[in-house]
């Protein structure tokens, strides 16, 4: 790596990221006004409970661009959980009564205000004591407290570039939609490694699995830290032994990384930070691109979900991997498969197979010779069948049988799945009742029409349908 090219850089990114004095008092005067809003809405319900500003404001570790506040309101332990849906936010959307409003769900609900651009996240949790936890977000004052205790100035900006660096990437944020690397998980990361191309240096040298113990909760105790973690990254919690910081950061994301830490430092790069925004294939080169596959491309589309963002996201993806999971049962090989949603009226759940249309006939595998019992149950079901073509006959060890298909058409067999019923099959339960009130199966370049309309969706099936990371094109120049 070129130390001055990189050095180059990360100059210019950091002169773009980091708050100005004028930009940090904007932002914590804002976080200070609303935090004693949501302490008067309290006084004024008759609740004793703290209010503190946590994450990356707390920390000084905040894009300028994003500038995301987290205001977790600590309650006694005996505050009813169920009161976090009615009385926690009724009194913080009083507290933020001008702003845009959204409901979200972690293992509770919380509240996303915006106001000027800046989003606030205002989070109930217990005041508990280290270990204690009786909600997941509880742990969230210990994360603050121990990365400012160890967080010095120099490491603040490392952690904004690699913050910044996954961004660009399209690795980060925790939440389900994404799946990626936590503002936590990457103050901890540059905690270990000690700046930003430290970090990426040593994620270049990826050997397969990597485990980080910073506070050494498994000193001289690998076996159980094995036993207890089994995802590839794991970066055990200063502040809870028993939880990987890293859990939730799906695979693809974790590789995605891996792979754009090598192709920046051998070619350092403003854009890896700064991707150009994704201009859309036009329709005729959607349509070309799809004729030249040759491969089904089959688009499920359905209407609103009543869901918050985050349970939207989760039942979208239960319901891909359940409906993946059924043409794979029936014989339909699924080259991959996405999912997309503007979180408002359209939601569209699409699968790439490789053969739309199976042949009429199928081998089907019968017990081995040494399963007497299984044996003779397989020959009275198949020997006289109408199902049957050809057999049973033996092959190798075993009885061998090939017998009809159910399903030799992947379309027919998703419009029959869904019109009986959908959670039969593992959708989950608000997408099947949306796609009981209705749904469209779009196949190849029956989705123009849509991709047309919607920049956004044409933005997704463009980068789709080029198929390659979203830096690798300037990577190689």
């Amino acid at each position: 790596m070129e130390i001055k090219a990189a050095e180059k850089v990360l100059n210019r990114v950091l002169k773009r990221i980091t708050p100005t004095t004028e930009r940090r008092k904007e932002i914590l005067d804002l976080a200070e006004k609303v935090k004693s809003k949501i302490e008067k809405e309290l006084d004024k319900a008759g609740l004793e409970a703290r209010v503190r500003i946590e994450g990356s404001i707390a920390k000084d570790t905040w894009l300028t661009e994003n500038p995301d506040i987290d205001i977790f309101v600590q309650f006694p332990v005996n505050f009813p959980k169920k009161e976090f849906k009615t009385t926690f936010l009724e009194i913080a959307k009083k507290a933020t009564k001008n702003a845009k409003h959204v409901e979200r769900y972690a293992e509770h609900p919380y509240l996303e205000a915006i106001i000027n651009s800046a989003v606030i996240n205002i989070v109930p949790c217990y005041k508990v004591k280290l270990g204690e936890w009786l909600s997941a977000t509880d742990r969230t004052p210990y994360h603050t407290d121990y990365v400012k205790k160890h967080l010095t100035k120099q490491l603040s900006n490392q952690v904004r570039l690699l913050k910044k660096f996954m961004q660009g990437i399209g690795v980060y944020g925790a939440e389900i939609k994404i799946g990626g690397f936590s503002g936590y998980l990457c103050e901890l990361l540059i905690l270990k490694y000690r700046g930003f191309l430290e970090t990426l240096e040593n994620f270049s040298n990826w050997k397969g699995k990597l485990v980080i113990d910073l506070e050494n909760h498994f000193e001289n105790q690998e076996d159980q830290l094995s036993m207890l973690f089994k995802e590839p990254l794991v970066v055990v919690d200063p502040v809870d032994k028993g939880r990987n910081v890293a859990a939730a950061v799906r695979k693809e994301h974790l590789y995605n990384f891996i792979a754009a830490s090598r192709a920046f430092i051998k070619n350092p790069n403003v854009k890896f930070f700064y991707p150009p925004e994704i201009k859309p294939l036009s329709k005729k080169e959607v349509r070309e691109k799809i004729r030249k596959r040759k491969t089904l491309l089959l688009f499920l589309k359905f209407s609103h979900v009543e869901a918050v963002p985050d349970i939207l996201w989760g039942q979208l993806y239960k319901s891909q991997r359940a409906l993946e999971k059924m043409f794979k049962q029936y014989g339909f090989n699924v080259m991959r498969s996405k999912a997309w949603s503007d979180e408002k009226t359209a939601n569209i759940i699409f699968f790439e197979i490789e053969q739309g249309k199976l042949p009429q006939i199928k081998k089907h595998l019968g017990p081995p010779l040494d399963k007497r019992a299984e044996c003779e149950k397989f020959l009275l079901k198949h020997v006289s069948s109408s199902e049957t073509f050809s057999g049973p006959y033996i092959e190798g060890e075993r009885w061998v049988v090939d017998t009809k298909r159910k399903y030799t058409d992947a379309v027919r067999l998703l419009s029959e799945k869904l019109k009986s019923d959908g959670r039969k099959v593992g959708i989950g339960r608000l997408i099947a009742e949306s796609i009981d009130k209705g749904f469209e199966i779009l196949v190849n370049e029956q989705i123009i029409g849509f991709y047309a309309s919607n920049r956004e969706f044409a933005k997704f099936l463009t980068r789709y349908l080029e198929g390659f990371p979203i830096w690798l094109r300037w990577a190689l120049q």
